[in-house]
């Protein structure tokens, strides 16, 4: 398959056909080595595991896939009502279909959600879990506490009409300009990373980003008109959706057995995912950004944070283990931002599990 830029020496690309579905898979490392999967964030692609899968030790086999609407995938519609189903699914026919015995999982981002998603529902089926700046198990937006109470009955502030439209008319056009705080390079910058980082690979993930499925059976998904501010709630489609705490709720990572060991890396000043997201509709109404916010009483922000951390808890207190490693001076992408800091936490991780 051909790419340009080239992918990264000593990685290859293949189209594999699951019976789910057709999609991009990137290898790094030995055939017979130690299967490590890795599954990539909202608007990216496999390619954002580059430099991480040539920095492996050689004991693994590294294999990054791009999901389902991303990149090369093909373009399936997603059934929000499922949560992250349909990613987690994809997943586990993948890792069947390659045969790999008992992968260690890392999700960044959304990823993180779809591999928390595959550990409850696969749990025998994996040997170790790494969440890399992961969502809350509640999803995004719309819950008030760190046990994902939902703030209003009709979920309101969560789900796919909470997408800029601007930025999703410059993303259909292709923009590749620095023009508009709405451009995509603009907010991949803004968001991903904590400014003023910019990585030297900024065009390929621009590029990447680009293939981005858009649409309501895709990205962001369909929406609805609901009662509570900010009179816009989850429809049942689309990516999205899937975060909605009206359909993710995964807090029964706690309770699964086998227990696999997890580690959590985030960054220290990550502004998607965050106890007060600048991404959070209420946080952004009490900034005066959003108009007739409620207050904090009637629409709180979301702890994210507090409510994963919560949850890994609970987890401990069942037999499970997990470590937080928090990364200071960075974003919401550990891995592409603090890649040394990241590579020692990760990899004493997997040895750990592995040996």
């Amino acid at each position: 398959m051909e790419h340009r830029p080239p992918l990264l020496d000593g990685l290859i690309a293949k189209m594999v056909t699951t019976p789910r579905l057709t999609t991009r898979v990137i290898f790094g490392g030995p055939d017979e080595g130690e299967p490590v999967v890795l599954v990539h964030g909202n608007t990216a692609t496999a390619r954002a595991f580059e430099e991480l899968m040539i920095a492996f030790p050689p004991r693994y086999r590294t294999i990054a896939l791009d999901l389902r609407g991303y990149g090369r995938a093909e373009t399936k519609p997603i059934d929000a009502t499922r949560g992250l189903r349909d990613f987690s699914d994809d997943l586990a026919a993948l890792v069947q279909t390659l045969g790999l015995p008992k992968p260690h999982l890392v999700g960044w981002s959304l990823g993180g959600n779809v591999v928390i998603q595959y550990a409850i529902d696969y749990p025998d089926a994996l040997s170790s879990l790494t969440l890399i700046a992961a969502g809350s198990p509640y999803g995004f937006g719309g819950t008030r506490d760190n046990v994902g109470t939902p703030t209003t009955l009709d979920f309101a502030g969560s789900g796919g009409g909470l997408v800029s439209q601007e930025f999703l008319k410059r993303l259909q056009a292709g923009d590749r300009s620095e023009e508009s705080p709405f451009s995509p390079r603009n907010v991949m910058n803004a968001s991903w990373y904590k400014p003023p980082f910019r990585s030297p690979r900024e065009d390929i993930f621009l590029d990447e980003m680009l293939l981005t499925a858009r649409g309501p059976d895709n990205y962001p998904g369909d929406f609805a008109q609901v009662a509570s501010w900010p009179r816009v709630g989850p429809g049942m489609r689309g990516v999205s959706n899937t975060l909605s705490p009206k359909y993710c709720n995964q807090q029964a990572l706690a309770d699964i057995n086998p227990r696999p060991s997890i580690l959590w890396v985030r960054g220290l000043d990550d502004q998607i995912v965050a106890d007060r997201s600048l991404r959070d509709i209420a946080v952004l109404g009490e900034m005066g950004l959003f108009p007739d916010w409620p207050g904090p009483e009637v629409f709180p922000p979301q702890p994210m944070v507090s409510q994963l951390r919560a949850v890994l808890d609970r987890y401990v207190t069942n037999g499970g283990r997990y470590q937080e490693v928090i990364i200071e001076d960075c974003g919401h992408s550990p891995h592409i931002e603090k890649p040394e800091v990241f590579n020692m936490a990760f990899f004493a991780f997997l040895k750990q599990v592995s040996d």
